[in-house]
């Protein structure tokens, strides 16, 4: 797995043993487990947004009453919008400001440092994860797939997520998220250790999917963007073909040229977003037939 892509993962846990000799799930979350508020302000770390000396004295009842008023999913939201539009590094304390019509200096009531943004981006992307509780399957299989093709969704509508969260600080939605995937399980007789795998194993399927579909849609676009590069990297690799090394390559080509199948889809690599999908749900459905085989859930 790629550093970063972990999004729509579930905090790393682990079993340890209490003196009682009861298992114990703990999360470990990051290193250093403190609110965000508390961490420490290094700006080549979090990029501090303000001055503790430069901040608006809110004690002043006069300047408190003329701050705008913003929700913290407000401002998360216009974040995502920023980074969904431009990219993660557009997302800066003056652009989200502006975004929303307010000064700079009023959004410091909110958030601090880059790492608040992060943490309720993190946390917004994850509330658009969650099942409502009306629509959780009661099938385990039934739950956990639709819990994985939420997750991968969400983070093929956020690319960037994928390499700009791994420091984000986990909220109240990365647990419910983790609750809803435990709750999924609830019917089966797996142990919390192999509760535990199954769900890091569909978060490992889950992200490489969405990884793989990112870079083939960047794919895609690039070269309709760019024929003549495309025309060139064809040249290149009929020449690599001609010389007789790549034997399977090779009748793979004679067959891509001779459009001999009934359907081609079928036999070579899914390009457009339909074909990801259905890429996506046929893999799962096998990784859930040999987990419910291999864990022998009833």
């Amino acid at each position: 797995m790629r550093k970063g892509a972990r999004c729509c993962t579930h905090p790393a846990p682990y079993v340890t043993r209490d003196r009682s000799g009861g298992d114990l799930l703990v999360l470990a979350v990051r290193r250093e487990v403190r609110p965000v508020r508390e961490q420490a302000h290094d700006e080549r770390e979090h990029e501090v947004l303000v001055r503790d000396d430069a901040s608006p004295d809110l004690t002043d009842r006069r300047a408190r009453a003329a701050l705008p008023s913003y929700t913290r999913e407000q401002i998360a939201r216009t974040a995502l919008a920023i980074a969904d539009a431009e990219g993660f590094d557009a997302v800066t304390m003056k652009r989200i400001a502006s975004e929303l019509g307010s000064s700079t200096m009023a959004l410091y009531y909110y958030v601090r440092t880059k790492a608040d943004i992060i943490a309720l981006m993190h946390d917004a992307i994850l509330e658009d994860v969650l099942i409502p509780a009306d629509e959780m399957p009661t099938d385990w299989r039934e739950a956990t797939a639709e819990i994985s093709r939420r997750s991968r969704n969400a983070l093929v509508a956020h690319p960037w997520s994928l390499a700009s969260l791994n420091d984000a600080q986990f909220g109240p939605n990365a647990m419910r998220h983790y609750e809803q995937s435990l709750a999924a399980l609830r019917g089966t007789d797996l142990t919390t250790a192999r509760k535990i795998t199954l769900t890091a194993i569909l978060d490992d399927y889950v992200v490489g999917s969405a990884i793989h579909t990112v870079e083939s849609l960047e794919r895609a676009r690039a070269a309709e963007q760019n024929p003549v590069t495309v025309r060139d990297a064809m040249v290149f690799g009929q020449g690599l073909l001609s010389t007789g090394g790549f034997p399977e390559l090779a009748a793979l080509q004679v067959k891509a040229n001779a459009h001999i199948d009934r359907d081609p889809a079928a036999d070579f690599p899914a390009m457009d977003v339909d074909d990801l999908r259905d890429q996506f749900e046929s893999g799962l459905n096998a990784l859930l037939d040999g987990l419910s085989h291999s864990m022998r859930i009833a």
